[in-house]
């Protein structure tokens, strides 16, 4: 899960952006790593309480009345609710099927994918940004080139992106 692990550093002091989830959206995070990962109950609920933890004024409330109002795919709307509830300005998805730009714009939510973003944030602060996956792959006992040859699977734009800018 080396793209979730990117994405949750650039959220880590000093903040490159301001993370946003659900008790919901967590939930389906544990059983996605139960049913598409074959993790344990207990590594799957791992990751769940770590985030909680390293991000305790992230957790959306009060969003739900908003689900009824979202025009994208039945079983997301309550990530777009969640996204408008906290004023976000972009929901960040591999999932962009399930998320039409014309549901989100309304609300003034740009949805991008993580390529996109993590564009974006190295645009924003490239000094700040080239840390992250450095201390991310010594975290891990790897490099920086294996670790961007792992997120070239899911993100191949960013990390060409990354190396070539």
């Amino acid at each position: 899960m080396p793209l979730a692990d990117t994405l949750l550093r650039m959220a880590e002091i000093p903040p490159m952006y301001g993370i946003r989830f659900t008790d919901q959206i967590l939930a389906e995070v544990s059983r996605t790593l139960i049913d598409k990962f074959g993790k344990s109950t207990d590594q799957a609920n791992g990751p769940e309480v770590s985030i909680r933890l390293a991000f305790p004024g992230a957790l959306v409330k009060n969003y739900e009345h908003l689900i009824p109002e979202m025009s994208n795919h039945p079983k997301d709307r309550h990530v777009l609710a969640a996204a408008l509830a906290s004023a976000a300005d972009y929901l960040v998805t591999l999932n962009l099927k399930d998320f039409p730009q014309k549901a989100a714009t309304q609300y003034g939510v740009k949805v991008l994918g993580p390529s996109e973003f993590l564009n974006y944030l190295v645009e924003f602060d490239r000094s700040e940004f080239e840390m992250r996956p450095m201390q991310q792959a010594e975290s891990i006992g790897s490099t920086r080139e294996l670790l961007l040859q792992r997120l070239a699977k899911l993100v191949p734009d960013f990390v060409n992106h990354f190396r070539f800018s």
